[in-house]
């Protein structure tokens, strides 16, 4: 079987399609970054608002989470980009502006983003709360502005807590770039599947494809692990 596979379809320049693929393999890195990236936004506000928001805002926050974490993350996709879009442009013709056209990569990090969001808000809070409480104390006592708590003292201290979910949160991040074929995007999945289609190489399009998925996972897993072992600078063996 593996006599018969034609490397040369790999090749980086027309007819092969390897250019094609390692294209769509870093536009899915870009929508996994930026979505990543807004998710740990989005997380540390949901986290402050359940934490210390006031009825309203921990409500919102605790529907938010509750939908993210009950509709599967396809679902939510397509709603985010069809629905949430919808919407958007017709709030805007209400207002008497002229609707808009959002591009692929914005749209898929915006989706993304929330989806992660979701899960963020539940890790970091977690990540917040096994804060000690004299050490928020301690920054408020010197007269710290909730911004310098906020910077200084919670985000610092939280991150070790933090780590191993938000690390987990990443690897689904690289995966879920997957699911945005379904929209039309360009990544690495929907690349693969119009290499296959064209050529009947599907095992070979399909094995590329799941290499460069692993070297991704191999090489966060790297950068997690020394990232991890620099955040637990000078914490004690106990904790």
């Amino acid at each position: 079987m593996f006599d018969a596979i034609d490397l040369s379809l790999l090749a980086l320049d027309a007819p092969g399609w390897g250019g094609a693929l390692l294209k769509g393999f870093l536009r899915s890195v870009e929508l996994a970054v930026g979505g990543y990236a807004l998710g740990i936004v989005i997380g540390i506000c949901g986290a402050l608002a359940k934490l210390n928001g006031g009825r309203v805002i921990r409500d919102l926050a605790e529907v938010y989470t509750m939908i993210i974490r009950a509709v599967p993350e396809l679902v939510l996709m397509l709603l985010f980009y069809y629905v949430g879009t919808d919407l958007a442009n017709r709030g805007m013709q209400a207002l008497g502006y002229s609707g808009f056209d959002i591009d692929g990569l914005t749209a898929g990090i915006l989706v993304i983003g929330l989806v992660q969001g979701g899960y963020a808000t539940e890790v970091l809070r977690g990540a917040i709360k096994a804060i000690p409480r004299g050490q928020i104390e301690a920054a408020q006592a010197f007269g710290m502005s909730p911004f310098k708590v906020l910077t200084r003292v919670t985000l610092p201290a939280m991150t070790p807590h933090a780590l191993p979910g938000m690390a987990n949160l990443w690897m689904i991040a690289t995966k879920d770039t997957a699911l945005l074929a379904v929209i039309g995007f360009s990544e690495l999945t929907l690349a693969t599947r119009q290499a296959a289609a064209a050529t009947r190489e599907y095992f070979l399009f399909f094995f590329a494809a799941g290499a460069l998925y692993l070297t991704l996972t191999l090489v966060s897993n790297a950068g997690l692990r020394w990232f991890e072992k620099r955040a637990r600078r000078g914490l004690t063996a106990a904790s």
